[in-house]
């Protein structure tokens, strides 16, 4: 798992769906959620949890997405397997890991010390620890 810690900034609910966005270094993130435990409020700083499987890569990227969550990192290892590659982020000094197929990084060229965007949809980010009521 990769772990971002972020300060909940605005909460936005329509029956039992919620967009709740964060700011993370001065950029904002967002999340969606079916439930909503009640200690989620607007100015708590929360523990954000994303899995490696669902951090996608944009290299050299320009234009619009529907990806909620972009955000700027620069590549810090790559280890290849035989099937897929881990590759090391640092993001704002969080450390993040998105597993990509081999061949994806291998077409992209990836390099460590090179910008990258990563990418995350709102619906694969999760509040995994409260840290202030």
């Amino acid at each position: 798992m990769s772990y971002l810690v972020a300060t909940v900034k605005q909460i936005e609910s329509c029956d039992n769906l919620h967009i709740v966005a964060f700011d993370y270094q001065a950029q904002t993130l967002r999340m969606m959620s079916l439930d909503l435990h009640e200690d989620i409020k607007i100015g708590v700083k929360v523990k954000l949890a994303i899995k490696p499987s669902h951090i996608a890569l944009a290299k050299d990227f320009s234009g619009e997405l529907s990806y909620s969550n972009q955000l700027q990192a620069t590549i810090v290892s790559i280890t290849n397997g035989e099937l897929l590659s881990a590759i090391k982020l640092d993001c704002e000094g969080s450390i993040l890991e998105s597993i990509i197929t081999l061949s994806s990084s291998q077409r992209m060229d990836l390099r460590v010390g090179e910008g990258i965007v990563a990418l995350v949809k709102a619906s694969e980010l999760s509040i995994d620890e409260v840290l202030n009521v």
